[in-house]
């Protein structure tokens, strides 16, 4: 984790035209083929885990990804992990980062450890090193997007889902993506949506 000079990256008309932005954040909508995700969570393996998993796999495939703008400065980060909300066990919410492993059976090995503490303990487990990727799952409701507040303070990408749906013989989840325009444009967004839907249907068709 360091910072950089925003000339020396990919990043720097987007620095200059919104680093000062009062609204920098785009938010994007998609529908996503998770049948395989739900046939596999079936199996006994937790639906939001695979899909952060996925969401996580395809964020490394995005180099912008790794810069991200703190205050005025952009810091460039080394490797990219994904946060999860947890309820405790008394009912109040928890944020836990999860490293990113490329073997998603061990991703769910450090999933189930750190939500777990997370829900005995009451307390958040962060990775300050890394460049978060943010994630709220709605799972008890049918939504057709989010769009999150802004606060000033946590530029970090973020995804917001709620309940899958059946449409035909398919599940399709909507999801939505919101991001600091100064760390990517709409088309390194789209195509880290499209990357997100490779690796659930490759997830799918390595474990179906």
């Amino acid at each position: 984790m360091r910072e950089v000079d925003p000339k020396s990256t990919t990043r720097a008309m987007s620095y200059e035209l919104y680093i000062d932005a009062p609204m920098p954040m785009v938010t994007l909508f998609k529908p996503l083929d998770v049948t395989g995700l739900v046939r596999l969570s079936k199996k006994g393996h937790k639906f939001n885990m695979l899909l952060c998993w996925c969401a996580a796999a395809a964020a490394q495939r995005v180099e912008e990804f790794q810069l991200l703008p703190v205050g005025k400065a952009l810091i460039e980060y080394d490797s990219v992990a994904v946060n999860v909300i947890v309820e405790d066990k008394r009912g109040e919410l928890v944020s836990c980062d999860l490293p990113f492993s490329r073997d998603w059976r061990e991703f769910e090995k450090t999933y189930l450890e750190l939500t777990g503490r997370a829900y005995e303990t009451g307390q958040a487990h962060e990775l300050p090193e890394a460049m978060i990727l943010g994630t709220s799952s709605l799972a008890k409701f049918e939504i057709d997007g989010a769009v999150n507040f802004y606060s000033g303070i946590f530029n970090n990408p973020f995804l917001i889902w709620g309940k899958y749906i059946r449409k035909g013989l398919k599940k399709q989840l909507k999801v939505s993506f919101q991001f600091h325009h100064v760390q990517m444009d709409g088309q390194q967004a789209c195509r880290f949506l499209e990357y997100m839907q490779e690796e659930i249907f490759r997830l799918g068709k390595a474990t179906g």
